[in-house]
């Protein structure tokens, strides 16, 4: 089970956009450039597989995290577009059959194409949906056990969004987003294939958008 559910504000934005509308015409929509910065969590799976080594199987948990993350975008058409998602580093707390035995750091760039369904109206609440693809990178992995190795090969996988824009005026908005990420790392230990940790996070992202 997820230990957290979408942010409060996405899941509202999202029912609101049904029924709420603007007096005042922002009309967002083909030919914007935009950016949307704010904190992200990742939220990995709860069962994240096994490792097989020579100090036995592994049961491998690992842990959430926060950073700072921002988008760019652009909106090709009233109701597409394109985001690519971006981040500092995060490092991960990796615990091993329970305890806090090895750490990682992750680079999660994700694209994905858009749908507005609001789209080009004077909406307020700007609700959207995309799928795409990441690229995970890792580095820095460490374990504390002395001469013993990590390794994680860097992952490729399929992203989903959800996210709504909460309009201010003619260039902010409030936003929240999440992704679902598929993220799966051949892990090495001492040098040893050791199996396939599966992260596959949710990630949470609240901030703001600014249109260029």
């Amino acid at each position: 089970m997820r230990k957290v559910a979408l942010p409060t504000l996405l899941a509202a934005g999202i029912a609101a956009a049904a029924i709420t509308t603007s007096s005042q015409a922002f009309a967002y929509g083909a030919g914007d450039f935009f950016t949307r910065i704010g904190v992200a969590k990742v939220e990995p799976k709860s069962d994240n597989g096994t490792l097989d080594t020579a100090l036995g199987d592994l049961e491998v948990d690992v842990q959430d995290e926060s950073q700072f993350a921002f988008t760019l975008g652009y909106r090709f058409h009233d109701k597409m577009g394109v985001e690519l998602l971006a981040a500092l580093p995060f490092e991960h707390d990796i615990h091993l059959n329970g305890g806090n035995i090895a750490s990682t750091d992750h680079l999660p760039p994700t694209v994905t194409a858009q749908y507005y369904p609001l789209g080009g109206t004077d909406a307020r609440v700007q609700p959207y949906a995309g799928v795409g693809f990441n690229y995970t990178r890792f580095s820095n992995e460490s374990v504390d056990i002395d001469g013993v190795s990590l390794d994680l090969d860097d992952s490729w996988g399929a992203a989903g969004q959800l996210g709504v824009d909460l309009l201010i005026d003619d260039n902010w908005a409030l936003n929240a987003a999440a992704w679902y990420i598929d993220i799966d790392t051949d892990a090495k230990v001492a040098g040893a294939d050791a199996g396939t940790v599966e992260i596959d996070p949710v990630v949470v992202m609240a901030g703001i958008s600014y249109r260029f």
